[in-house]
């Protein structure tokens, strides 16, 4: 059975940084992507990094690039999400899905997902 959670968020000022953890087993394919998500209070949910087993390939939305970088230690099934010089916009709840998809491309629709965590908050604000 396909289980997906995440933990590492909390408050941090404006140019911190934090680092999210996704915890996912069970997968049912031989290849599949985690994708980290966020929504924002009143705003839809946006798809903000992903990663690929087994090639490794990443994606960023344009908003994170070159601030966020993500990675997966495989012997301990953990995505991590590394967020640097955070800004306000950050704020949100991160959702972390896993789904046999691919992360190149467009990996951002929530539907090519099957197992979803529950999310955590992250605060930017001083």
């Amino acid at each position: 059975q396909l289980q997906v959670e995440e933990s590492g968020g909390g408050l941090v000022q404006p140019g911190g940084s934090l680092t999210l953890s996704c915890t996912a087993s069970g997968f049912p394919w031989d290849y599949h992507a985690i994708t980290w998500f966020r929504q924002a209070p009143g705003k839809e949910r946006e798809g903000v990094s992903c990663i690929s087993y087994p090639s490794g390939d990443t994606n960023f939305a344009d908003s994170v690039k070159g601030r966020f970088a993500i990675s997966r230690d495989n012997t301990k099934n953990t995505v991590y999400l590394q967020m640097n010089n955070l800004k306000s916009e950050d704020t949100g709840v991160y959702y972390c899905a896993a789904g046999q998809t691919w992360c190149m491309g467009y990996p951002w629709y929530a539907d090519l997902y099957n197992g979803w965590g529950q999310g955590t908050q992250v605060t930017v604000s001083s």
